[in-house]
């Protein structure tokens, strides 16, 4: 079973950037580089959480998913096998790289690359925000945060990622605009999102969650100082209840900036559809409305 969203990784030609943006304004420390020269972010004593590859594009390159143990990661291996998943076994370099003991990859019927790890490297008393902070992020056995896909058919993924995966669905937002549902894997309300987007696959933004408000209303005061667009105004959501401030990046994606998410427990959890995803706020901004949700891009009809 996946207890966690453990990493993430992106490609984009403006990594460099992310030195300045994922320390000074989101508060994130910074880790070693990559092999590659990857700029690499930690939120925790975690060694690093967060990887932006040098890249031609911006892409997104994996997510990865901690599981309890050995034992864990090979039942799961051999689930995936048997409902005809093809599934790679990471080399020696790549376990480096990623910090991590054992891990096996697979890709979702878009392509999107996920990764199943455990043992993830981490330094006790290591993590310092890269900027004054009240607090630290939420993380622990809540993971880095979520993450939000768009995909074509979310009927189809909605099959993959709950009957193969195991992600459990915390309820959805179903307007005439758009549907999206909401899957959870440990006490956090979602660590993944699917929306569906015909004829189109991406990644719409990765969630950072903070432990106090101030640290949240601090980055919002920071936005011009960093040159950084607002994508969603400040709100609250229906249905995590996170208040929350949506804003670009450097590398196509949007970063959730969030604090006061709600925590689920499977023995006393019920779905819910939700007809509006914010009791006040997250307007979109001309900024937002003028350019594409995230890294998102066309796949060939019939995919």
């Amino acid at each position: 079973m996946i207890q966690e969203l453990s990493y993430i990784g992106i490609g984009s030609p403006r990594s460099e950037e992310w030195r300045t943006y994922g320390t000074e304004l989101l508060g994130g420390m910074l880790a070693p580089d990559g092999a590659d020269g990857a700029v690499r972010l930690a939120v925790d004593d975690i060694n690093y959480r967060i990887a932006i590859h040098p890249g031609e594009e911006d892409e997104f390159r994996y997510a990865g998913w901690g599981m309890a143990n050995e034992t864990d990661l090979h039942a799961f291996v051999n689930h995936l096998e048997s409902h005809g998943v093809v599934v790679h076994t990471g080399d020696p370099e790549l376990l480096a790289e990623r910090e991590v003991a054992e891990l096996a990859w697979f890709e979702d019927p878009w392509g999107i690359r996920h990764e199943l790890t455990w043992g993830k490297v981490a330094t006790p008393l290591s993590f310092s925000t890269g900027r004054t902070m009240r607090g630290g992020f939420v993380t622990g056995d809540q993971g880095l945060g979520h993450v939000v896909f768009q995909v074509p058919d979310i009927e189809k993924a909605n099959e993959f990622y709950v009957d193969v995966l195991g992600f459990r669905l915390s309820d959805r937002i179903t307007t005439k605009y758009f549907s999206v549902r909401f899957y959870h894997i440990n006490g956090r309300h979602h660590s993944l999102a699917l929306s569906e987007f015909p004829g189109h696959v991406g990644f719409n933004h990765l969630m950072l969650e903070v432990e106090h408000m101030d640290d949240l209303g601090r980055l919002i005061d920071l936005l011009d100082t960093y040159d950084t667009d607002v994508m969603q105004s400040l709100g609250r959501h229906t249905n995590d209840l996170m208040t929350s401030v949506y804003i670009g990046s450097p590398s196509g994606l949007q970063i959730e900036y969030g604090f006061g998410g709600l925590t689920v427990d499977d023995l006393s959890w019920v779905a819910r559809t939700y007809g509006r995803p914010s009791y006040w706020g997250h307007k979109l901004s001309d900024v937002a409305k003028s350019r594409l949700p995230g890294i998102v891009k066309p796949i060939p009809a019939g995919v």
